[in-house]
């Protein structure tokens, strides 16, 4: 069932879902805390329609969690394949605003129409990645990028 979206993320909004991502991870485990990151995001965000994040391990990029209407057949990715692949391989955001005119674009779910990929970086680069779909065409904004940037750094430790 797609979910209706009657606005994207404010930076007000951001603020306050960083704050309660800095009180959810308190005291968790390190599979705890990505379990509870994703069911969080879905659940605050209207556009965000899947979470997922992938961990690096050698040279793929490995599903470790998720919230959203069913898995993904993409568990495993390599680096450098897709746009999840080549934002890890890149260390840098991807904003696909439609999905539908991107080459790299991997299709888990037909409803997608936009993505947003955010590396996470500990301090031997890359460790993983924060995987968002949306049902809209362009989703996905500045602020959510920032947003997500900022959830990265604050997960980066619990993805190592």
């Amino acid at each position: 069932m797609a979910r209706v979206a009657t606005q994207k993320l404010s930076r007000e909004r951001a603020k306050e879902l960083l704050s309660k991502v800095e009180a959810e991870i308190q005291g968790k485990s390190q599979g705890e805390v990505r379990e509870a990151v994703t069911k969080l995001l879905r659940s605050s965000v209207p556009t965000y329609t899947w979470v997922g994040i992938y961990l690096l391990k050698g040279d793929k990029l490995v599903l470790d969690a998720w919230s959203g209407p069913s898995p993904t057949e993409h568990t495993e990715i390599p680096v450098g394949k897709g746009i999840c692949g080549f934002a890890a391989k890149a260390g840098r955001t991807e904003i696909v605003s439609d999905v539908s005119k991107d080459p790299r674009y991997l299709q888990c779910f037909s409803s997608t129409k936009s993505e947003i990929v955010v590396p996470i970086i500990a301090d031997k680069g890359v460790v993983g990645e924060i995987d968002i779909d949306s049902d809209q065409i362009d989703a996905f904004s500045l602020v959510d990028k920032e947003f997500l940037e900022a959830v990265a750094r604050k997960i980066a430790r619990y993805c190592v």
